[in-house]
């Protein structure tokens, strides 16, 4: 899947680790994910967005998660909805889909679900990785995202993807610690 992809942006004409300590008085990471720290950036609403350090600029970041709670899903029916809007919103905007998958329900665990596209833009190439599930009652999504600027940034993606895709995708999806909605700031 990811080869294909590689082929599809190498024609498409578009431009750590966790800290070992801190400042006194630096801000605390708000979680850590696949042993990378994220710090808070930005909340608007029910949607709050990281970075890890030295990436504070949301002008010029690389990689970023965005939490977002749906606060009136409230079913996996819903959930299933709202994910397949977000697909549709993706398409809309010229996205690449590389990945749609569904994680079954089971008699402890509702459904999940999973989007991964790519949006080429002229000044960079963005990957989104978008993980929907219901937490507490409520339906939230969890996206990583990572980003590569330059007018010709399709080589860079592409081993980008060869070599981190498959691994983002399984540490996205095996996230147990998300933040509760409004919990991480």
């Amino acid at each position: 899947m990811f080869i294909f992809v590689a082929l599809l942006l190498a024609h498409a004409p578009v431009g750590g680790s966790m800290p070992q300590g801190r400042a006194p008085g630096a801000q605390s990471a708000a979680f850590s994910l696949g042993g990378v720290a994220y710090f808070h950036r930005f909340t608007k609403g029910d949607q709050r967005e990281y970075t890890p350090q030295g990436q504070e600029d949301l002008n010029a970041w690389t990689d970023m998660v965005t939490l977002h709670a749906y606060r009136n899903v409230r079913d996996g029916e819903a959930l299933a909805a709202t994910a397949n809007a977000v697909l549709e919103t993706y398409r809309a905007n010229k996205a690449l889909i590389l990945k749609t998958d569904s994680v079954p329900r089971t008699a402890t665990r509702p459904a999940e679900h999973l989007i991964v596209a790519v949006f080429p833009r002229p000044e960079f190439i963005e990957v989104a990785f978008a993980r929907f599930r219901m937490d507490g009652g409520i339906g939230t999504a969890a996206i990583h995202s990572h980003r590569v600027y330059g007018k010709q940034a399709g080589d860079e993606m592409q081993a980008w993807l060869e070599k981190n895709g498959r691994a983002t995708e399984t540490t996205l999806m095996g996230w147990n610690a998300i933040p509760r909605a409004g919990a991480a700031r």
